[in-house]
């Protein structure tokens, strides 16, 4: 297939286009060339700016994976280019757009964050994350209609990726896993191979509709003697270090958005791989001399 990624040399996307590769798809990458500028160097390129998306205007795609869409104005631009040039859109959501961060067992129906009065679509800011990425899909679901899909992902772990970075750098080098959330607290992550598989799966098989892309729920404190299992003699988990990668409230308060119903993912053909073998990998990465990136805060 002919499937254009917007963006793609960066974290998950670089799992994405190393898949559509591997499966033998057309791949050609939109983005304004400045990051990892030398990664798959046989891929087609268009270099252009998400607000002025005029490079996109010619050419015919069977599938679109976005993976840079934040500001509102950009990706109604994008999707008002590509509207009737391309058969299916797959955007990169977030399980930030639930407006219930209590609840446990949500499914995709469950209630979303609304848009702030007066808040600006060109301008972004991690208190629009969320309603941003709400009035993304819904925005792409008036373009396209059953040619869309978002997927709803929360942690994305896995080599370039930052999240659990920390626990596969320690597990690398002998030191402390180190977690400033409670041990009780409630987590769902996916491994950014198996996400990035879900992205083209849905895409080339045209499959509408929104996801929870996300593993099992897991305590963070039974995760962690998880991927103890992967290295000898592992240090002890430090849940007091000075810093929080984190950020996950300690009264519960975000606990539902860690317990998401994943159903309609697995039976669309979500397949996820077990919690040591990511852990492992993320471990032999690092040891291969990688440093996984901080995470954005």
């Amino acid at each position: 297939m002919r499937l254009l990624v917007l963006g793609g040399t960066k974290n998950l996307g670089r799992h994405v286009v190393e898949a559509a590769l591997a499966d033998g798809h057309e791949v050609t990458l939109f983005n304004r060339g400045r990051t990892n500028p030398a990664l798959f160097p046989s891929v087609r390129r268009i270099v252009g700016d998400r607000a002025a998306p005029e490079a996109l205007a010619t050419g015919e795609w069977d599938g679109v994976i976005d993976m840079s869409g934040f500001l509102v104005r950009d990706v109604a631009l994008t999707a008002a280019v590509l509207r009737d040039r391309c058969e299916h859109y797959t955007y990169m959501s977030s399980i930030a757009v639930y407006a219930d961060r209590i609840t446990p067992g949500m499914t995709e129906t469950a209630p979303l964050l609304p848009w702030p009065d007066g808040a600006p679509e060109d301008h972004f800011t991690m208190d629009l994350y969320g309603p941003s990425k709400v009035r993304n899909e819904s925005l792409l679901t008036a373009t396209f209609g059953d040619r869309a899909a978002a997927v709803r992902s929360g942690f994305v772990v896995g080599p370039y990726n930052p999240d659990f970075g920390n626990w596969g750098w320690a597990l690398a080098h002998g030191l402390p896993m180190e977690c400033a959330a409670r041990p009780g607290q409630p987590v769902q992550y996916i491994d950014a191979r198996d996400l990035a598989a879900f992205l083209l799966h849905l895409t080339t098989r045209r499959v509408p509709g929104p996801f929870n892309a996300v593993g099992p729920t897991h305590t963070l404190a039974d995760l962690a003697a998880v991927w103890q299992t992967v290295v000898p003699d592992p240090k002890p988990v430090d849940w007091s270090p000075a810093v929080d990668r984190f950020h996950l409230p300690h009264d519960g308060s975000n606990d539902g958005t860690f317990q998401l119903d994943n159903t309609r993912a697995l039976t669309a053909g979500l397949r996820l791989r077990p919690a040591a073998e990511t852990a492992r990998d993320y471990v032999a990465w690092v040891h291969d001399g990688n440093v996984p990136p901080e995470p954005a805060h």
